[in-house]
Formats: structure tokens, sequence, C-alpha cells
């Protein structure tokens, strides 16, 4: 009688994507503040940098596969205090209201992914051997802060007092099957940005700004076990399409300063 071998199943095709390389840092500088205007206050926080190195395996058939990245906000908590007369904030209503774990951050035109340069790379099959590819993406925020209350005008006088910001992100490292949509989970990061601004808007402009917090950000987190994409995160609309920025005085009822684009 023979010996009896047994007999691995072949791996499929996605299992033998192989990740050879991923950074993920904030870069180690303060967030930049800029009074040159003498409507808005803007300030520029360190950049978000993600980079990864992919060996994908020969495509034998007519596919096309795309690796790159996916972004989603989880947490925007973005507050612009104006002294005894209010707040502002930038909203995601869904998200605050917990009607939904995270929104896409993609660029608004290439969903799901976050961008369509240096951010993903296609892959037309067939293909007679492996493909040793590199995808990167980065991230920051460059917002403009009116001095005075956002309901008034350009001569209101400028009475913007503190500037709170906390946002969460996770970013997926992914390969998809552009035929069929069969997703790859390949990397997952978790990344986040704080600011806090105090502001004494009676003095000199070029004066008044002053950075209290973080001096630098801390550093992302790559995941050991990734975690799923949630279904909005892959569709209309984005981040900077839903948000709307709402006045809340101390006397009154909120105002919407800004409606969502979508």
């Amino acid at each position: 009688m023979g010996c009896i071998q047994s007999v691995r199943p072949k791996p499929r095709f996605h299992e033998n994507f192989t990740v050879l390389e991923l950074k993920a840092s904030i870069d180690s500088i303060p967030t930049v503040i800029d009074e040159s205007s003498s409507v808005v206050l803007r300030y520029r926080t360190p950049y978000f940098r993600a980079t990864a190195q992919v060996q994908v395996p020969p495509v034998v058939c007519k596919e096309i596969w795309t690796v790159g990245w996916i972004q989603a906000c989880n947490q925007m908590d973005f507050y612009n205090y104006y002294g005894e007369e209010g707040i502002s904030s930038w909203e995601l209503p869904e998200l605050k209201d917990g009607r939904i774990l995270a929104i896409s951050d993609s660029d608004g035109v290439n969903y799901p992914w976050y961008g369509c340069t240096t951010e993903m790379y296609t892959i037309v099959g067939p293909t007679k051997r492996s493909t040793t590819l590199t995808v990167s993406m980065n991230d920051n925020f460059s917002p403009s802060v009116t001095w005075s209350v956002p309901t008034g005008t350009t001569s209101s006088a400028p009475l913007l007092s503190s500037i709170w910001r906390d946002q969460r992100f996770t970013t997926w490292l992914v390969a998809m099957n552009e035929s069929t949509a069969e997703m790859v989970l390949l990397r997952t990061v978790r990344w986040r940005m704080r600011l806090a601004i105090e502001v004494d808007s009676k003095k000199p402009l070029g004066q008044r700004a002053c950075l209290v917090e973080p001096l630098t950000q801390e550093q992302p987190e790559i995941l050991a076990k990734n975690e799923s994409i949630p279904p909005n995160a892959l569709v209309k609309p984005n981040a900077n399409d839903a948000q709307v920025l709402i006045w809340r005085p101390k006397k009154g009822e909120p105002v919407v300063v800004i409606q969502p684009k979508s």
C-alpha cells in the first residue's frame, strides 16, 4: 500500500500579496501659525506620511488590481472660541450623532481612494512576473479661521480667543480587484492630529496667536491586526463635502454658516 501524502491547498491569489515595507509617521515639528491676513488666522499642521512597498504576484487572468490608500475620519472636534460671544465649529453631523462610525476622506473624485497619483498603483493583467510597487500619501490641516465671528463682516472687531482641534483617522493599505470589487486589507494605520491655540485679539496683528500644544504630535500606530473598513468610508460623501460650519452664540439659536456641499 502506497504512502498517503497530505496535499496543501494552493494559496488563493490575494494571499500572496506581500507588504515588504511600511512606514507611517507625523513630522516632528510644531504647527505653524500665519497672521499675515487681517481677515483670517491661518495655521498649518505637520504632515502625516505613509509609504508602503508591496509585492503583487503574477496576475494570470485579464484582471485589473489596484493597490493604494483608503482613509476615513473617525472623529472631528474642531472649535473656534470668540470670547463671550460664542463658538463656531466645523462638524460632520452623522459622525457626531453616532449614526456612522467613519466617513470617507477620499479626494472626492476617485472613491474610495485617498488620491490618484502616488497614492495608488494599478496593475493590468495578465502579467508574467510579480510586481513590486510603492504607494505613498500625506495629509495635514491648513485652514483659515476668521478673526471676527463668522456671521459678522470683514470690518467686524477681531474677537477670536482660542482654537481647539482633535481629529482621528484610520488609513488602510488595500488591494482591490477593479472588476469584482474584491478588496484585500493589507495593513491598517491609526493616527491623530491635535492642536490648541490661544489668541489675544487685542494685540497687534502678528502678535496675537500662540501655539499651546502639542509641540510634537503623537506618532501613528500600525495595527498588528487589520480593522475592517466601515461602509461609509468607501462611498460619497467625503468629509470635506459633508462638513458644516455652525455658529453657536452665547445668546440665541445656533446658525448654520456654511452648508454641506453634498
